[in-house]
C-alpha cells in the first residue's frame, strides 16, 4: 500500500491543491447538462464512457469537477460512512508530467479506489506484493488496467449489485500525450465491457481531437 501511495498521481484528483482554483460550474449555470449527465450516471443497465467534447475554454473542467463533487457527495447506501459513488478522479495537464502521460493512471485510480472501498485494499496489496514491477511506468498499460483497475472491480461485483453505479472522471484527455490515448481507452472500454464486472460509468471530457475521436 505504501509503494501504491508512492506513485499514485495526487495531483490528478479532482479536488487536488494543485489544481486550484479549482474550476466549477457556479450555481444555477449548466443545469440542464449537468442533469442530463448526472440521468446517464443512474443508468444501472449497462457500464458506459460518457465524453464530453468541445473546443477549449468551453467548460468542460467545470462540469468534471461539478460531476466529480456531486458524485462525492452521494454515498453508496444509507448506511456506509465512507463508500461514495466517486470511484476515482484522473485530470490530466500537459503542465505536469505525471499527469500528462498514462504510466501511473491506473496506479492512481486503484489508489483512489481502495480509499473509497477499503474492503479492496487488501486485494490490491495482494497484486503488488506479487508482481511489484506492475507500478513501474515501463510495465505495459494492458498488464496495468488488468491488475489496477480491472481486478479491484472484479472483487467488488457483489458488493455492488444492489447500488447506484460508482463513477470515474478522466478530465482534459487531449492533455494526455497522444501515443498512449487510444490505447487507454480500448483498455476502458474492454474492461466496461466485460460482464463479470459491477456497472460503472466513466464520465470522460476532451478537445474534439481526431485521434480521440477515432479511439472512442
Amino acid at each position: 500500500w505504501e509503494k501504491l501511495s508512492r506513485v499514485a498521481v495526487l495531483g490528478a484528483k479532482y479536488d487536488s491543491p494543485e489544481r486550484q482554483p479549482h474550476p466549477k460550474c457556479l450555481e444555477g449555470t449548466r443545469v440542464h447538462l449537468l442533469q442530463f449527465i448526472h440521468g446517464l450516471l443512474d443508468k444501472r443497465e449497462k457500464s458506459q464512457i460518457i465524453w464530453l467534447h468541445g473546443t477549449a475554454g468551453v467548460g468542460k473542467s467545470a462540469v468534471a469537477f461539478t460531476v466529480a463533487e456531486m458524485m462525492k457527495g452521494i454515498k453508496m447506501t444509507k448506511d456506509t460512512k465512507i463508500e461514495t459513488r466517486l470511484a476515482g478522479t484522473f485530470f490530466f495537464s500537459r503542465k505536469h508530467t505525471k499527469r500528462s502521460t498514462t504510466s501511473h493512471f491506473f496506479a492512481t485510480l486503484a489508489y483512489q479506489l481502495a480509499n473509497n472501498f477499503p474492503s479492496v485494499q487488501k486485494d490490491v496489496d495482494r497484486v503488488i506484493r506479487e508482481n511489484p514491477a506492475i507500478l513501474d511506468s515501463s510495465e505495459s498499460l494492458r498488464d496495468q488496467m488488468k491488475a489496477l483497475f480491472h481486478q479491484p472491480l472484479w472483487h467488488l461485483q457483489y458488493r455492488l449489485r444492489e447500488c447506484a453505479p460508482p463513477v470515474f472522471v478522466i478530465d482534459a484527455l487531449d492533455e494526455c500525450k497522444p501515443e498512449t490515448v487510444a490505447d487507454l481507452i480500448s483498455l476502458l472500454g474492454q474492461a466496461l465491457r466485460d460482464p463479470d464486472l459491477p456497472v460503472i460509468h466513466i464520465l470522460l471530457t476532451s478537445r474534439s481531437e481526431e485521434h480521440i475521436r477515432k479511439a472512442i
